[in-house]
C-alpha cells in the first residue's frame, strides 16, 4: 500500500451510502501507454467506486501507479490485481481489478478462462471477492470483446459469453456472479440471445457510455453489468459520464482520459453520489443549492414536488435525462406536476 498526497487534485472522497458495495466497470482507454493520460482525474472518477474491472490496461506498472493515486486522493488502503497480458498478436492488453480495502477484500479463484475453442481475442479474466462488511461473497468475470471490422466479428464472442456464463457459475459456486466490461454490443441486440436465456440481465439499458468524436455527445452502450435476475437486487445502477467530474471539456477527457465513460452497480444498499473534482465545472453535478437530475441521490430528488421514495427510483432508473421536460415519462408526472417541479427552483439549470 502507499501513502502520499496528491497537491494537484485534493477532494472528499465521494460519499457512499451505509452498505455496501459499489461496483464499476471501465475501459480506461490504453492505459499505460505513453499518452499522457491524466492519471490524477482518473483516480478521482475511479475513487467513486469501492471495486473497478478495468479493462485495456496496457502495461500493469499504470495499475500499480494508479492505485497510489487513488490512495493518495482517498486517503485509504486499496489494492489491485491484474491479468497476464492477452491477445493474438504482437498488440496485448491485461485485465485489472481495483479495490477499497475497507469495503471489497480478495477472497479466491483468480484466473483467465482457459479458451479450449479459440474464441476470444482477449480470454476473460475472473477472481472472487468478499464484501467486508456483510461477508458475502461475489464472483466477478471480465473481458474486452474484439472490435474488429463490423459487429458480425463481434458475435462469436458474444454468443461464447453463454458457455462462460455457465463455467463463472462454478468458480461462483452459488454465490452471484457479475460479468462485466467493454461488449462493443448494446444490450438489445439479438446476439444476446443464448446469455439471456440462462437468466442474466444487462444492469444498464438506456444511456450511451462511450465518447462521441463530436463534443458533449454520447455514442453507444457497449459497456456493460450482466448479473443474475432474480438472484441479485440491485441498490443503484447507472453510467458516470465523468466529463463534468474533472476540469476537461469532452473531447479533452476523451482524448487524456478515456473514450468510455464507466458503468456501476450498488448492491446491498450502496448509491453513487458525485463529487467533483478540484477546478472542475459543477455543471450537471449536484450542490447544496440545486437538484441534478443526472446525479442528486434519491433523497434529494425526494425534495421535488409530487416526487416521493418511488418516482425517485424511477427518475434514477431512468438516466440519463436531456431536460426536466423528459420527466413525464415517469409514471405520475403530467404536465400539471412538471411545471409544479420546474417552478419550485429546486432543479439545476
Amino acid at each position: 500500500m502507499h501513502a502520499r498526497w496528491l497537491a494537484a487534485l485534493m477532494v472528499a472522497a465521494p460519499m457512499l451510502a451505509q452498505a455496501d458495495v459499489l461496483i464499476g466497470s471501465w475501459n480506461i482507454r490504453h492505459l499505460g501507454w505513453a499518452n499522457d493520460k491524466a492519471i490524477p482525474q482518473v483516480a478521482h472518477v475511479a475513487n467513486h467506486f469501492d471495486f473497478l474491472a478495468i479493462q485495456e490496461l496496457m502495461d500493469t506498472s499504470a495499475l500499480e501507479r494508479l492505485e497510489q493515486e487513488v490512495e493518495a486522493l482517498s486517503g485509504e488502503a486499496w489494492s489491485s490485481m491484474a491479468s497476464r497480458d492477452l491477445g493474438r498478436s504482437s498488440y496485448t492488453e491485461h485485465y485489472g481489478f481495483l479495490w477499497r480495502e475497507s469495503e471489497v477484500a480478495y477472497a479466491d479463484s483468480a484466473v483467465v478462462f482457459l479458451d479450449s475453442g479459440d474464441v476470444y481475442s482477449r480470454e476473460p479474466y475472473s477472481a472472487r471477492f468478499r464484501d467486508v462488511d456483510t461477508g458475502d461473497l461475489f464472483t466477478v468475470g471480465t473481458v474486452h470483446v474484439v472490435y474488429g471490422d463490423s459487429i458480425g466479428d463481434r458475435l462469436p464472442e458474444i454468443a461464447a459469453l453463454a458457455d462462460y456464463w455457465g463455467w463463472l457459475d462454478e468458480t461462483a459456486k452459488g454465490t452471484p456472479r457479475l460479468l462485466i466490461g467493454d461488449f462493443n454490443l448494446p444490450p438489445d441486440h439479438d446476439g444476446w440471445g443464448p446469455l439471456r436465456e440462462l437468466g442474466a440481465e444487462p444492469a444498464i439499458t438506456d444511456g450511451r457510455s462511450t465518447l462521441a468524436i463530436t463534443a458533449d455527445e454520447y455514442a453507444n452502450l457497449y459497456d456493460n453489468i450482466w448479473f443474475e435476475g432474480g438472484g441479485l437486487e440491485l441498490s443503484d445502477r447507472g453510467i458516470l459520464l465523468f466529463p463534468d467530474l474533472v476540469a476537461m471539456d469532452h473531447l479533452e477527457a476523451r482524448d487524456r482520459i478515456s473514450d468510455h465513460a464507466p458503468v456501476y452497480i450498488g448492491i446491498n444498499g450502496a448509491r453513487l453520489e458525485l463529487v467533483a473534482a478540484k477546478g472542475a465545472a459543477m455543471t450537471g453535478i449536484e450542490t447544496e443549492d440545486c437538484i441534478d437530475l443526472n446525479a442528486s441521490a434519491p433523497s434529494r430528488l425526494e425534495e421535488l414536488p409530487h416526487v416521493g421514495p418511488a418516482r425517485a427510483e424511477d427518475i434514477v432508473e431512468g438516466r440519463p435525462w436531456v431536460s426536466p421536460e423528459e420527466l413525464t415519462r415517469v409514471s405520475g408526472i403530467g404536465g400539471g406536476r412538471l411545471e409544479d417541479i420546474e417552478e419550485s427552483g429546486l432543479l439545476c439549470r
